[in-house]
């Protein structure tokens, strides 16, 4: 059984209907979901961190978005940058970065 330390899910952009154009979508999420599974490799954190996608998170202005569980800690406006802060502060060192948090 999978136990991760953290349990990353980010947001496609995915309308309920189908609809795969929605803003994260729109914004590059695949190069940042990309950007954030080199980052938990390149930290050897893969037994700790799994990633999952969702479909839309419904914070569209503030996307592409992702959420790190257990905490429940929301982060926006992703960029590859705040992926590597954010890999770097939370999953591994494990304190949210506050400053991308939404």
């Amino acid at each position: 059984m999978v136990n991760p330390k953290y349990h990353v899910f980010v947001c496609t952009g995915a309308k309920l209907r189908g609809d795969a154009k929605g803003i994260c979508h729109t914004r590059g999420v695949e190069s940042i979901i990309g950007k954030l599974v080199g980052e938990i490799d390149d930290r050897e954190l893969s037994g700790e961190v799994l990633v999952s996608t969702a479909g839309c998170f419904g914070v569209c202005g503030k996307g592409p978005a992702r959420a790190v569980y257990p905490e429940g800690v929301w982060y926006g406006n992703l960029t590859p940058d705040a992926i590597e802060t954010i890999a770097e502060g939370h999953l591994e060192n494990g304190t949210p970065v506050e400053a991308l948090r939404i």
